[in-house]
């Protein structure tokens, strides 16, 4: 490979490292061409990148970013996920094909802004619930007390008014 071909590669393998806001990194020796073409295509869907990239140069990349520390973990035959807009997407869809598949795919880590994640911390990661139904949670457990509050609130009214009723069902009834 010629060196203006490396430094295009080190460029691009730069710029996903600094644009996006998570990164996964796999080992994905021993995986069928099918089964690499399949993944690539579920990342895309959710707007993933996937690099098959060589260590040196991403041990470049990484170090003209704000990366360097994500060196440790470039060994072997690797590939990166890069999520751009959410940030537990590269684990969730990798956690999801792991299961739906049998394949040799392994979590290595990664990395989430400037922060290391071990594969574990990419396991519970892709754990978390989506932004959606974490919001509901957040509102549902807003509104618990508060319609609490509100029946505690109107509750000596509803006995006065349920009282006053049962009064004047008796003085009709007269």
């Amino acid at each position: 490979m010629k060196r203006a071909e490396k430094e295009k590669i080190v460029a691009e393998i730069q710029d996903a490292m600094s644009r996006c806001k998570s990164g996964i990194v796999t080992e994905y020796i021993g995986m069928k061409n099918a089964d690499l073409m399949l993944l690539r295509s579920k990342l895309r869907e959710s707007g993933i990148d996937y690099m098959v990239v060589k260590n040196t140069l991403a041990r470049f990349a990484a170090d003209n970013t704000d990366k360097g520390f994500l060196k440790e973990k470039l060994n072997g035959p690797i590939a990166i996920a890069f999520g751009y807009d959410d940030e537990v997407a590269p684990a969730k869809v990798l956690a999801e094909f792991m299961d739906a598949t049998e394949t040799t795919l392994k979590i290595c880590g990664g990395f989430m802004g400037d922060q290391m994640l071990t594969a574990e911390d990419v396991k519970t990661l892709a754990a978390i619930p989506s932004k959606e139904i974490l919001l509901a949670q957040v509102l549902g457990a807003m509104q618990g007390p508060i319609s609490g509050f509100v029946n505690v609130c109107a509750a000596p009214i509803r006995g006065l008014a349920t009282v006053l009723q049962a009064r004047a069902d008796k003085l009709e009834g007269k």
